[in-house]
């Protein structure tokens, strides 16, 4: 079929490349429509027969974005909602403010209108979705039943249903006379989690009788109105999941846009599509233009257009036949059961003298007189305070929405969830759990349940046998020594079951069961010699190998002994759980929802062989977002991954904070989503899952994606991001190293394998700095490049600087150079006098001073110079590892050299030693050290390399 294009016209400016949710609508006479756009503040009404001449009114009374517009049946009123909380009422067309009828505590993101305009519908983030009475601004009541943000309301033709969807993907059908859910579609939309620029939307036919609501194969599906159940399906030529909705007049003809930038015309009695439109940005929202056959439409990038005479001429007109359905009069809607009313619907509860009122079931007044629902500070009453009759209410007072609701609108806590699982699907298998080391997946089929255990390196793992599970596990963990099975509990009889399962025993029938009796598993972990089990009551329990409930045990290669029975008490319910090695890490929840719903989590780190607290503190997510992975990384750095695609690495520095070494946005395509598997020091291992998609299918096997660690760096006028997020990553790297030096020494651990890794990281550092030197240099940047010479290493690469700068013919800068170099010998030499009194290295350390090349000139080419950056070493380290590679040449001529020589033959050597630095380095590290200019070569512990090789 032959694709149309269609020329768009800016109506809000989207800054840079982002996107924002932009709303488009018609009056009903066709002579103006209305734009807005989540990254504008301001509203446009526009002339509907002379768009491009005439100039729109603009109206400007929100302080954020627009995220939603609806006009009543019969065009007088235009309400708008706002990321600021607020929405707002204005005469139509004329723009004239009329007050903020309502407000939220968060973002909203849709609103509604009734047939009769006497009930305006308004939810958002909040919990709730409202009903306003737009006669005299009274909440006549509250309506809860999702659990996730509203994306998507519309009221029934005749006025008599409610229907709204949640990002979630969750239909409620809601009888407003009783105020009762008349069914629910669970999951039928794609789940959009908590994305501005991506909502659900769902739309009646215009006679009432079906339902559209996106479906999860990139269709539309239609329910029937009264009992919900599917009707058809529209499916076409969607490649991603549809993301807007729109009915013709007369109902014969329904528009769809998608997330694949398409457009689609379908016609309901063939269910094919006949036309489509394809854009070059994805198209958030259309309306239908009343009396004619055309269609608006406008982009995430603020753009729109009308597509004119979209329905062929051969066909019937969407025009014609429309629905002749009459709405309740203006308040009939108002007469509610009268018990519910009371509950639901009091007025105010305070006056301005601060007497108490009994609450009024009606208060009808004139259609201009509304009062807000909440207490505004005095910025959202000055446009409203001119009207005639409009009273301000005193601080505190909350007009028609109870004080236990009220208190009810915040977000919910985060439910628990075990890392590496993906939700049940019906007929689907899924991941109980997914790791570096392998997967456990279930299946259900005949009522019976299939687990099955792999490992990514055949060789590497034990070969486990499926299981037969008659429990319905919901949660699993695996490592090297076994794996860890839970269910919640399904009522009082069948209580929730722990089972362990080890690769290896000495002795038989070695899998055993724990029965939790008034309490709940909801998290499980693993590791070396233990199993943990957290449960409803914030109760962490640590079984051994064995099933025993210890408080510490000894490990050898048999068995687990010092036994005491006991459990641990912890602050809060738990969010999720992960162990490595003797490491056990839990999250918690401190408290409610901020707000602003950001969560309020904590993490505890404990060892478990040494009944010790390790690690503590508060979990850093990006604002707005929910946790959703936690781990170890594979040199054992705790790690977490939140819905915003941030990844975060606890650290030590600064007393314990989190480093963010990775972020989505500056990788992300628009169509991917990233599920993490785990880190090294280097890379991120994922699996890419198509957009909306955030979970991979177990069949086929997902494909693993390897991506590089990258901090979310300012941009620096140096011009070398890479080598700073280099320079940064080696830094932390190193830090940690010599902290578990450290902490080695302390315990009087051998740290010679630790030590080398360090110096060869110490290396690999002074290598990056020099080549951020010599991007100092070239851009005349001395101040930052004496800085970075402050920060090398070993004392041949201070030299290589020197050098470098020399060769630049920065002379100034080379002297410099020399004094920093003198000062770093002379205070090493004064730490090794304080600790040997004896050592006479202090004359040698003046000797090599005083023969500092200061000016060494040569007219060869620089390269540029090595790897990464680290924090200076201790002199001791220096020393031991100058004796390890018998000083590594590093000015092994002038330590032993007489003070007597030849100048001459002393400028041979320096020149020698200085011709080209980083070469020397190279080689002279080449013979000694074969991993220190090589890390690539040694043996990965990945265990993918096999497959991704």
């Amino acid at each position: 079929m032959k694709s149309r294009t269609l020329k768009l016209r800016e109506a809000h400016k989207v800054c840079g490349s982002g996107a924002a949710f932009c709303s488009i609508l018609w009056d009903q006479k066709a002579q103006h429509f209305v734009t807005s756009s989540s990254s504008d503040p301001s509203i446009s009404v526009h002339d509907g027969r002379s768009p491009s001449s005439s100039p729109p009114t603009i109206l400007r009374h929100h302080q954020d974005g627009v995220t939603a517009l609806a006009l009543s049946q019969d065009s007088s009123f235009l309400a708008s909602g706002s990321i600021d909380h607020c929405v707002k009422l204005y005469k139509f067309p004329s723009g004239e403010f009329q007050t903020n009828i309502t407000r939220f505590t968060l973002p909203i993101r849709v609103l509604a209108f009734n047939g009769s305009g006497s009930l305006l519908a308004a939810a958002g983030d909040d919990e709730g979705i409202k009903l306003i009475n737009t006669v005299d601004g009274s909440i006549v009541r509250v309506l809860k039943g999702h659990k996730g943000p509203v994306t998507g309301l519309d009221f029934n033709p005749n006025g008599e249903l409610l229907a709204s969807l949640d990002s979630n993907g969750t239909v409620l059908c809601w009888e407003l006379q009783s105020g009762i859910v008349s069914y629910t579609l669970k999951s039928v939309a794609p789940d959009t989690g908590f994305s501005t620029c991506v909502v659900n939307i769902l739309r009646w036919s215009p006679d009432g009788r079906i339902l559209a609501v996106p479906g999860l194969r990139n269709d539309v599906v239609m329910y029937d109105r009264f009992t919900g159940e599917t009707l058809f399906a529209l499916r076409g030529d969607h490649l991603q999941s549809i993301c807007y909705i729109t009915w013709a007049p007369n109902g014969k003809y329904i528009a769809t846009s998608g997330l694949d930038n398409q457009v689609l015309l379908w016609d309901l009695d063939k269910k094919q599509d006949i036309d489509r439109q394809t854009f070059e940005e994805r198209i958030c929202c259309m309306a239908w233009k009343p009396n004619s056959n055309a269609l608006s439409v406008i982009d995430v990038r603020g753009k729109y257009g009308i597509w004119e005479s979209l329905v062929p001429s051969s066909m019937v007109a969407p025009t014609v036949g429309i629905p002749d359905i009459l709405p309740k009069r203006r308040n009939e809607i108002l007469t509610f059961d009268e018990e519910m009313e009371e509950e639901l619907s009091p007025s105010l509860n305070d006056d301005d003298d601060g007497e108490s009122h009994q609450p009024s079931r009606k208060r009808i007044r004139r259609k201009t007189v509304i009062d807000d629902d909440v207490d505004l500070d005095e910025e959202f009453y000055d446009d409203g305070s001119s009207i005639p009759g409009y009273r301000k209410k005193s601080h505190g007072v909350r007009s028609g929405l109870p004080r236990s609701i009220a208190r009810s609108t915040n977000f919910k806590m985060q439910k628990p969830f075990q890392p590496g699982a993906t939700p049940p699907e019906q007929g689907k298998r899924t991941f109980l759990c997914y790791n570096m080391l392998g997967c456990i997946t279930t299946i259900e089929h005949e009522g019976n349940y299939r687990i099955e255990t792999d490992f990514h390196d055949t060789g590497r793992g034990p070969r486990v046998s499926s299981m037969i599970d008659i429990y319905g596990f919901t949660m699993a963990s695996i490592n090297e020594s076994g794996c860890v099975f839970a269910n919640p509990s399904k009522g009082e009889k069948n209580m929730s079951v722990l089972m362990y399962r080890p690769f290896r025993s000495w002795a038989s029938n070695s899998e055993w069961t724990m029965r939790f009796e008034g309490e709940e598993v909801k998290v499980v972990a693993n590791g070396s010699g233990w199993v943990a089990a957290i449960t409803s009551l914030n109760l962490l329990h640590i079984f051994s190998e064995g099933g025993l409930q210890v408080s510490s045990f000894a490990f050898d290669c048999l068995s687990c002994v010092t036994i005491d029975k006991h459990v641990i008490s912890l602050s809060g319910p738990v969010v999720t759980a992960t162990g490595c090695r003797d490491q056990l890490a839990v999250v918690t929840h401190v408290s409610d929802c901020l707000p602003s719903n950001e969560q309020v989590m904590e993490f505890r780190v404990l060892n478990i062989s040494k009944m010790t607290q390790q690690l503590n503190g508060r979990v850093a997510l990006t604002p707005g977002s929910h946790l959703t992975w936690i781990g170890f990384s594979e040199e054992g750095s705790f790690s977490s991954f939140d819905s915003e695609g941030v990844l975060r690495v606890f650290t030590s520095q600064y007393g314990g904070s989190w480093i963010p070494v990775f972020s989505t946005t500056k990788v992300k395509k628009q169509e991917e989503n990233y599920w993490v598997v785990g880190l090294n020091t280097t890379s991120l291992y994922c699996i890419a899952c198509k957009h909306p998609e955030r979970f991979p299918q177990v069949t086929p096997k997902p494909i693993l994606s390897i991506l590089d660690l990258s901090l979310p760096l300012a941009s620096s006028d140096l011009g070398a991001a890479s080598l700073e997020n280099e320079f940064i990553l080696k830094q932390l790297r190193l830090y940690e190293t010599q902290r578990r030096v450290d902490d080695m020494a302390f315990a009087e651990v051998d740290t010679t394998a630790l030590e080398d890794e360090a110096f060869d990281l110490e290396v690999s550092q002074d290598r990056c700095i020099l080549r951020l030197i010599s991007s100092c240099c070239s851009r005349d940047k001395f101040v930052r490049a004496g800085e970075l010479m402050r920060l090398l290493s070993l004392e041949k690469s201070m030299r290589a600087a020197i050098t470098l700068v020399t060769k630049l013919k920065l002379p100034f800068l080379a002297e410099k150079f020399c004094s920093i170099l003198e000062e770093k010998l002379l205070e090493e030499a004064n730490e090794a006098t304080e600790n040997h009194p004896q050592n006479p290295s202090r004359e040698v350390v003046k000797s090599k001073v005083q023969n500092s090349p200061a000016l060494v000139q040569t007219s060869e080419n620089t390269e540029a110079v090595l790897k990464a950056s680290a924090p200076k070493p201790s002199a001791t380290t220096l020393v031991r590892k100058a004796k390890v590679s018998e000083g590594l040449n590093l000015g092994k001529e002038q330590i032993k050299r007489d003070e007597t020589d030849d100048v001459k033959k002393r400028e041979v050597n320096k020149l020698n030693l200085m011709k080209n630095p980083v070469n020397s380095v190279n080689s002279e590290d080449k013979g000694l050290r074969k991993e220190a200019n090589q890390p690539d070569a040694r043996p990965s512990s990945n265990p993918f390399l096999k497959s991704i090789v």
